[in-house]
């Protein structure tokens, strides 16, 4: 199963750091936000990447085409241009890097990549959060629920993405993107690390689509969009206070998405 990261964005919220690179490369630990969530889906045996890239795009590429020599400890022989490998530490990834363009709304992106997935179910999230979410389960949960399109379904009121579930419902059925902020205890939002039929691409109209808008919504009034209940961590990078935090919590080697 492939897993699909939306890593194009602009990142304007948290603006001090996307202004010189694109948010998904922003570092926790010395390490871009991408990588950590590329380890998590990796932890649980997925490791054929499509990544949907836009702003400052060329970035991600440039990571990926040198990562096997950073990961490496190697000798350069200068004076006769030779260059061995001694130990390799680099991950079994595939990575496909796909340039959806920088104006291109999130459901537009996953559009362009259409020929990248083929008939596959596939993972899917955004390139600016992490999660002890268990995928495995995800992907068991959604073969059982006969929905188009499962999410990660989160507590944490007013930012994201959000929808009401009562205590034993699986699927939803009211859908709203950033509503205001809403306590009460069956407000549950969007936390991305969804797992997605092909047959969703078809609720896609165009590039200035957003997935979190028409797509989810229609999915929501037929009864095809499930929502897989998280109750572990899980934390967006939207700005630099959540930057921070993350970084304090892979400092204190306390990180509770480190699954690896």
């Amino acid at each position: 199963m492939k897993a699909v990261i939306l890593a194009g964005g602009f990142g304007t919220r948290i603006s001090e750091e996307s202004g010189v690179r694109p948010k998904p490369m922003v570092e926790i630990g010395g390490k871009p936000i991408l990588w950590h969530i590329m380890k998590i889906y990796s932890s649980h045996g997925i490791n054929d990447f499509v990544i949907c890239c836009g702003y400052k795009g060329h970035m991600i590429k440039e990571y990926f085409s040198n990562y096997f020599l950073h990961m490496s400890d190697v000798t350069f022989d200068l004076q006769n241009n030779q260059m061995e490998v001694h130990h390799r530490k680099s991950e079994p990834w595939k990575v496909t890097l796909i340039d959806t363009g920088e104006n291109v709304m999130t459901g537009g992106r996953i559009k362009r990549v259409a020929d990248y997935i083929k008939d596959e179910t596939f993972c899917l999230t955004y390139g600016d959060g992490v999660s002890d979410i268990d995928i495995r389960k995800t992907i068991d949960f959604h073969r059982d629920q006969n929905a188009i399109v499962t999410l990660t379904a989160v507590q944490q009121p007013g930012r994201f993405g959000a929808f009401t579930l009562d205590s034993e419902d699986t699927k939803i059925s009211n859908f709203r993107e950033k509503p205001k902020g809403d306590g009460t205890n069956n407000a549950w939002i969007n936390g991305g690390f969804f797992v997605v039929d092909p047959k969703a691409l078809d609720f896609i109209t165009d590039d200035q689509t957003v997935w979190e808008k028409e797509p989810l919504e229609e999915l929501a009034k037929t009864d095809k969009l499930a929502a897989f209940r998280h109750n572990g961590f899980w934390q967006p990078m939207d700005t630099l206070r959540d930057k921070n935090l993350l970084e304090e919590f892979w400092n204190n080697g306390s990180a509770p998405w480190k699954t690896w």
